[in-house]
């Protein structure tokens, strides 16, 4: 069994890092089984970062080996640092960001005081079309 701090390497290369406030960590695990189920892997620090583990280094490594990133947009993740740092990291990478929206409209997230312009010019997706986002993933995993 590996351990909790690995990202489980399997035939699937995939690698898709969900970012999200602490307090929205089981609607990103129920995200995590959704995406996997579709034939990529996740990354989700609470499962995947060991207690005691350098989080910073972990969450780093993760974003050098993921293909994309995936925000869990809500009204108190905005509020929340360690969100904003790993959207610059994968902004830096130039990987995709794909806005996953629950409780705010584009139109509000966009109106926030702050929001960078790399989030402004992306499509989002509210949390009820999910699969729309899954169907397009797992077309792209499955390469």
């Amino acid at each position: 069994m590996p351990a909790q701090n690995e990202i489980q390497e399997t035939e699937r290369s995939y690698l898709v890092f969900i970012s999200h406030a602490g307090s929205d960590t089981w609607v990103a695990r129920k995200i995590a089984r959704a995406i996997e189920g579709y034939g990529a892997r996740t990354f989700l620090d609470e499962a995947h970062i060991a207690v005691g583990e350098d989080f910073e280094e972990r969450i780093l490594d993760a974003l050098d080996q993921a293909d994309e990133l995936l925000v869990y947009f809500t009204p108190w993740s905005l509020k929340r640092p360690y969100v904003w740092t790993e959207i610059g990291a994968a902004w830096g990478k130039r990987m995709p960001i794909i806005g996953v929206l629950h409780g705010l409209t584009p139109e509000e997230l966009n109106s926030q005081a702050g929001i960078p312009n790399l989030i402004k010019r992306r499509n989002m997706i509210d949390i009820n079309k999910l699969e729309e986002y899954l169907l397009q993933l797992g077309i792209r995993a499955n390469k």
